[in-house]
C-alpha cells in the first residue's frame, strides 16, 4: 500500500500508526508536487529582483544574519549550514523515530511554504521507502531555531551523501548506498539548507512515538488494574458510573467503564467483601488513570496541529508575495506538552507500582510476596524493588525541560524551549512505565492464581488474558530467575 502525502489531507496519529504498522510506502500527491514547485519557482523569481537581504536566503544564519552572501556562494552557504550543524552526540535516535522524522519532514515541505526543491523532498521519501536511515543522535537540539543539530545529522547523508546510515540491517557509509542506487548529492539552492534544518521534526517525531505508546499504555493500565483489583479481592463500587457522573471528567468516566467491562461476570468481584475500602491505588485509579487519559488527549491535539504545520523559517508565501522571518521553528508548544505527557505517563507507572506493593503485602488471604513458602523463598519481593527504582527514575525525569533556557548564537537566540530534551526524556518515561506495568501484570497473574486455588474465577475477559499470559510466563512456585519472566512480560505487553 502507498500513502500519498498531501497538504489537503490532515495527518493524524491514527493515520501515522496505519502507515507504520502496515509498512506502507510514501509518495507525493500531485497537489504536494504542485505546491512545492510553485514555492521554489516563486523564490527563484523573487531573488532575481530582490534588492533587500532576505534572512537565510541571501544572508548568514543566527547572529550572522546581517552578513550578506553573494549569489555565487548561495549553494555553498546552504551546504556549509548542513555540515557545520551536524553536531549530534549521545545515544542514537531509535530507528522508529528516525523513520518518523523523514515522514514528518517530507509532510512539512508538502504545504509549499519552505522553498525546497521537489527532488530534495523526493529524496526524503525515497530514504523512507528504502529504509535508509541516517545515524541521528539524541543530544544537540535546543528546541528553538528548530531541531537544528539532529535534523542536520538526518540530512547530511540523505541529501548531501555524507556520513553514515543503517541500510539492509547494517551500519554503513552512505556512499555505499549512493553507489548502489546511482544517486548523487543534491545541490542545494537558496534557503534550502535552512528549510531542511529549521523545524520541529525531531521533537514532533518523538512526540508522535510517545503518544502512540502512551495511548496503548493507558489502555493496558486499565486492563492490568482490573486483574490486580480482582486478585486483591477489591471492591467494584468505586467504578460505578453513577459515582463518576457527579464528577464527569471524560478520562475518569472512560477508566471506570473500562474496568467494569473487564470485570463483567467475575465471581471474585461479586462476592461479599469484609473490607469497607480499598487503598488509593485501587479506589482512586479512575481519577489517576483518567487524568492521564485527558492529558494524552490534550497533548494529541497539540501534536496533530504541529505535524500539520510549516515549522521552518523564513516562511515563503507566494500568494502574498512575501518572505517572512518569524519564529515557527520555536519548540515551546511541543516542549510544554511533552513535559505534561511525561508526567501523565509517569503517574500511570507510579500508581501501578503501588498496586504491585499491595499484592505482595500479605493482605486479604494472599501469601507474603506471593509465594507459598515465604522465608525459604523471596518470591516477588524484588520485582517490586525493580518497579520502585524505575518509578523513582521517571519522577526525576519529570522535572520540566520547558522552564529552562540557555541563550545561544551570540544572544540572538536568547530564549530556547529545550524541547529536544523534553522529547527524549518523555520517550524514556514511556519505556519505563511499560516495564512497571509489565511487573504489575506479572504480580497480578501470580496473585490471581492463588484465587484460582481457592476455587474462584475472575471474569471471562480477565481469564482469557490470564491464559494468554500463562503461555509466556509461568506460575512461580519456588524461587527462580525472575528477570527472564519480567522481560517476557514486557514482550507480552508489546505484542498484545
Amino acid at each position: 500500500m502507498t500513502y500519498y502525502l498531501d497538504p489537503e489531507v490532515r495527518l493524524t496519529l491514527d493515520l501515522i500508526q496505519g502507515i507504520v504498522e502496515e509498512k506502507q510506502t510514501l509518495a507525493l500527491s500531485n497537489e504536494a508536487k504542485r505546491r512545492i514547485e510553485k514555492c521554489r519557482n516563486y523564490l527563484n523569481q523573487k531573488m532575481e529582483n530582490q534588492k533587500v537581504p532576505i534572512y537565510g536566503v541571501t544572508t548568514g544564519f543566527g547572529s550572522l544574519c546581517n552578513i550578506s552572501i553573494s549569489k555565487e556562494q548561495l549553494s555553498q552557504l546552504q551546504k556549509n549550514l548542513v555540515m557545520s550543524h551536524a553536531c549530534g552526540v549521545g545515544d542514537e535516535v531509535p530507528a522508529e523515530v528516525v523513520r518518523l522524522m523523514l515522514l514528518l519532514k517530507a509532510q512539512n515541505f508538502c504545504f509549499g511554504y519552505s522553498g525546497a526543491q521537489l527532488q530534495t523532498v523526493q529524496r526524503l521519501v525515497d530514504c523512507y521507502n528504502d529504509d535508509i536511515l541516517p545515524i541521528v543522535y539524541q543530544q544537540g537540539s535546543l528546541g528553538a531555531s528548530g531541531d537544528l543539530c539532529p535534523l542536520a545529522n538526518l540530512m547530511l547523508p540523505a541529501i548531501l551523501g555524507m556520513g553514515e546510515v543503517y541500510w539492509k540491517g547494517r551500519r554503513c557509509d552512505v556512499k555505499e548506498v549512493y553507489a548502489a542506487k546511482g544517486w548523487k548529492p543534491i545541490e542545494l539552492q537558496s534557503k534550502e539548507g535552512l528549510a531542511l534544518l529549521n523545524g520541529t521534526q525531531f521533537m514532533s517525531s518523538y512526540a508522535v512515538w510517545s503518544l502512540l505508546k502512551a495511548k496503548r499504555l493507558s489502555r493496558q493500565a486499565d486492563m492490568i488494574l482490573s486483574m490486580s483489583l480482582d486478585a486483591f479481592d477489591g471492591r467494584i463500587e468505586p467504578f460505578f458510573e453513577c459515582l463518576h457522573k457527579v464528577r464527569p471528567h471524560k478520562g475518569q468516566l472512560r477508566t471506570a467503564q473500562d474496568v467494569r467491562d473487564w470485570l463483567k461476570g467475575s465471581e471474585i468481584i461479586k462476592r461479599h467483601k469484609e473490607h469497607v475500602q480499598d487503598p488509593y491505588s485501587f479506589r482512586c485509579a479512575p481519577q489517576v488513570h483518567g487524568a492521564a487519559k485527558d492529558t494524552i488527549s490534550y497533548v494529541e491535539s497539540i501534536v496533530e496541529t504541529e505535524i500539520n504545520s510549516t515549522t521552518d523559517n523564513p516562511i515563503v508565501l507566494p500568494d502574498e508575495d512575501m518572505v517572512i522571518s518569524g519564529g515557527h521553528f520555536h519548540g515551546e508548544p511541543l516542549a510544554m506538552v511533552l513535559d505534561f505527557l511525561a508526567i501523565a505517563v509517569a503517574e500511570l507507572g507510579a500508581i501501578s507500582e503501588r498496586r504491585t506493593y499491595q499484592l505482595i503485602d500479605a493482605k486479604r488471604g494472599l501469601p507474603s510476596f506471593l509465594v507459598a513458602k515465604p522465608g525459604l523463598n523471596s518470591g516477588f519481593m524484588i520485582p517490586q524493588y525493580t518497579a520502585a527504582a524505575i518509578v523513582s527514575q521517571s519522577k526525576q525525569l519529570c522535572t520540566p525541560c520547558s522552564v529552562d533556557s540557555i541563550p545561544s548564537s551570540q544572544n540572538q537566540e536568547d530564549l530556547v524551549s529545550m524541547g529536544g530534551n523534553a522529547a527524549t526524556k518523555c520517550y524514556r518515561v514511556c519505556e519505563n512505565t511499560e516495564r512497571v506495568l509489565a511487573i504489575e501484570l506479572f504480580n497480578a497473574a501470580q496473585a490471581l492464581e492463588f484465587r484460582h486455588q481457592e476455587g474462584l474465577k475472575s471474569s471471562p475477559a480477565i481469564e482469557e488474558l490470564f491464559s494468554l499470559f500463562r503461555k509466556e510466563v509461568n506460575f512461580v512456585d519456588i524461587d527462580e530467575i525472575m528477570y527472564k519472566h519480567i522481560h517476557a512480560s514486557i514482550r507480552f505487553l508489546q505484542n498484545l
